[in-house]
């Protein structure tokens, strides 16, 4: 009688615990929605990364309803997989207002958002830094592998987007990315199609910093740079590090693109290192005489640029626009 007593209670014990793991495995959602008026699951963005689960191999959609969510945000590394839905790219405005000079920061501390996760998308929605002009401020600042923006707007002003991490590769589709100086900058691999890259004022729009033995970094695909009316001197781009890579390939450049292009960026050994270079160029940005070092790729190097297949293979193969 003992003995089943006891058999009994080992056995309630093993049926709680399995009622008490399935309970946990309950609150591990697919979709994930936010909404500030409290109707969803969670009020904040930030809140609703507590419930993503870490490492898993499925893929979660965090729905964010139209508002402005003043958030400083970091998506942390074990995360992955995950879908940011925004109800609206102009609804939807997350940001933040920190910038280089407040207490020492330092520009890469300003992040409104940080993605630190791999495999990560950021659809229909704007990422802000909206602080005074009084210093660096990054919107964006990446970190993780295989990141894909599609229809997203990134708004500031110096130092807008961060591309972070060797070797990461990130693809931006019809986006609208804007800033006044270096606006895009950092070593990640990166593919911008058909965005509008809009100047706020006479400086550079990006600043890579490719590693040398990285063979892509930037490369801009039928894209269209704009710029605010009074703006009339802007560089396509200066080499934060001496190997930078960008290529501008059948991009409409607005008048205020400079005849010259690039920038050395006050050093004449970069120009011997430094892999710049368009094809295709429309506009009246594309006329006059570009720096004599920039080395434009012919045919079939644009054709193996424009492949994404090739652009992204540097560790694996990842082709964003596949599923």
């Amino acid at each position: 009688m003992i003995m089943k007593i006891k058999l009994l209670s080992l056995l309630a014990v093993i049926l709680a615990g399995c009622f008490t793991a399935n309970a946990a495995d309950d609150k591990w959602k697919h979709d994930i929605y936010v909404n500030q008026n409290g109707t969803g699951d969670y009020t904040t963005i930030t809140d609703a990364l507590e419930g993503v689960r870490a490492y898993m191999e499925y893929t979660v959609t965090v729905h964010i309803a139209n508002g402005v969510y003043k958030e400083k945000i970091v998506i942390p590394s074990w995360l992955k997989n995950v879908v940011f839905e925004g109800e609206s790219a102009d609804g939807v405005v997350i940001t933040n207002d920190h910038h280089a000079n407040i207490d020492k920061m330092g520009t890469f501390r300003t992040y409104t958002v940080k993605v630190d996760g791999s495999d990560i998308t950021f659809r229909n929605l704007t990422i802000e830094n909206n602080a005074p002009q009084l210093g660096q401020a990054v919107a964006l600042h990446t970190e993780g592998d295989r990141l894909h923006f599609e229809n997203c707007r990134l708004l500031g002003n110096q130092d807008t987007l961060f591309t972070g991490g060797k070797n990461a590769r990130l693809y931006f589709g019809n986006c609208y990315i804007e800033g006044t100086t270096d606006f895009i900058f950092g070593p990640a691999t990166a593919f911008f199609s058909k965005c509008q890259i809009h100047s706020k004022c006479n400086s550079y729009i990006t600043a890579a910093s490719t590693p040398e033995d990285v063979e892509v970094g930037y490369v801009f695909d039928s894209c269209k740079l704009t710029s605010e009316p009074d703006v009339t001197k802007v560089y396509l781009g200066r080499p934060w590090r001496p190997y930078a890579h960008t290529v501008f390939i059948n991009c409409d450049m607005g008048k205020h693109i400079l005849p010259i292009g690039w920038h050395n960026w006050g050093k004449e050994s970069n120009e011997k290192t430094s892999r710049y270079g368009e094809y295709g160029s429309k506009g009246p940005g594309a006329q006059g005489e570009r720096a004599a070092w920039a080395k434009n790729p012919d045919s079939a190097e644009v054709k193996a640029l424009l492949d994404l297949n090739k652009v992204f293979s540097n560790t694996t193969t990842w082709n964003p626009l596949e599923k």
